[in-house]
Parts: structure tokens; C-alpha cells; sequence
């Protein structure tokens, strides 16, 4: 029970040493960005994440105030 353990915690952690590599011996390592807009190919596309697309969707605003009126008046008559 204690041997698996602890053979599962070496694998863990040569799994992380090797997955870090650039990151952790490097002077300039950074972890790469996972983000999608960080993604050149895809911004060129037009493609986002669902969270930047939500949040630019929220900025605009959905009625006019005259379409507003014009279907509050349709609605009325």
C-alpha cells in the first residue's frame, strides 16, 4: 500500500519536472498560454473563447430605445 504510494507520487512528480522543463531551467520560462485568444491562428479566424465573445455581447446593447417604443406601441395596438 505504501510502496504504491509512493511510486505513484515519483511518477507525479517526474511527470511535473518533465512537463516544466523549459519552465523551470530556462531564465525567461513561462507556462505557454492556454487560452484560446492566445492563439494566433484562431484570432486570425475570428474565433474567441466563449467567455470574451460573452462578455463583448453583454457590451452591446440589444434594443434601441426607438425599437423599444416601436414595439411596446405594435404591442399596444
Amino acid at each position: 500500500m505504501v510502496e504504491t504510494i509512493l511510486i505513484t507520487l515519483l511518477i507525479v512528480a517526474i511527470s511535473l519536472v518533465l512537463l516544466g522543463m523549459k519552465v523551470f531551467f530556462t531564465k525567461s520560462g513561462k507556462f505557454p498560454n492556454g487560452h484560446v485568444s492566445g492563439n494566433k491562428a484562431l484570432r486570425k479566424k475570428g474565433i474567441g473563447c466563449a467567455q470574451s465573445q460573452d462578455r463583448e455581447a453583454q457590451k452591446k446593447p440589444r434594443f434601441s430605445i426607438e425599437e423599444l417604443e416601436k414595439a411596446l406601441n405594435d404591442s399596444m395596438n
